[in-house]
């Protein structure tokens, strides 16, 4: 067994603080912060997830109305020991290119694209960390035989959980968090 390098040793007792992620160069790219654990995407990438994040990105960006952006694999700052990396998300801040993270209320919508590695954060783990900081919209989306399906939630604000608002296969229109038309066939070639 190799040595854990020392930039990975937690500069304290209770872990990584959000922060810290500004701080490790050394860190893999698409490192999260959860619970004070850093996380790390520990297989590689699927052309599927690629494809779909790729095509979902584009998608979005040509129907967001103006003062709208979708981002790519960029931080929320949930809190002080939580900076998970989403797939995707839509804000309405401006456009920052210094810009590390997000703030939980600068997001109107987070995607998630499940891979086998992170499916049970994206399903369970972020589902409710996103819910509990207040992020409007969110959707996980699943590879069914090749085909994306999209599970969409939206925040309850009484409760602050997430309310099951539809699964989609093929099609998908949203009135929220702006019109939203895709035709879900066309995210993978």
């Amino acid at each position: 067994m190799t040595a854990m390098p020392e930039w990975m040793s937690p500069p304290r007792a209770e872990g990584w603080y959000a922060e810290d992620l500004d701080h490790l160069p050394e860190a893999p790219r698409h490192t999260e912060l959860i619970d004070g654990a850093l996380v790390f995407m520990t297989s590689p990438q699927r052309w599927w997830h690629g494809e779909v994040v790729t095509a979902l990105t584009i998608a979005l960006r040509q129907q967001a109305p103006e003062g709208w952006l979708v981002g790519r694999e960029m931080t929320i700052r949930l809190d002080k020991r939580n900076r998970p990396e989403p797939d995707l998300l839509v804000t309405t801040t401006a456009y920052d290119p210094d810009r590390t993270w997000f703030a939980p209320e600068d997001v109107q919508l987070v995607v998630e694209v499940v891979s086998p590695e992170s499916a049970h954060r994206d399903t369970t783990v972020k589902l409710r960390k996103y819910a509990d900081a207040g992020i409007p919209h969110y959707w996980c989306i699943e590879d069914q035989a090749g085909a994306p399906v999209v599970h969409v939630y939206e925040l309850d604000v009484p409760t602050g959980a997430y309310a099951p608002a539809g699964i989609f296969r093929e099609v998908m229109k949203r009135p929220v968090p702006f019109e939203i038309e895709l035709d879900l066939s066309t995210l993978t070639p």
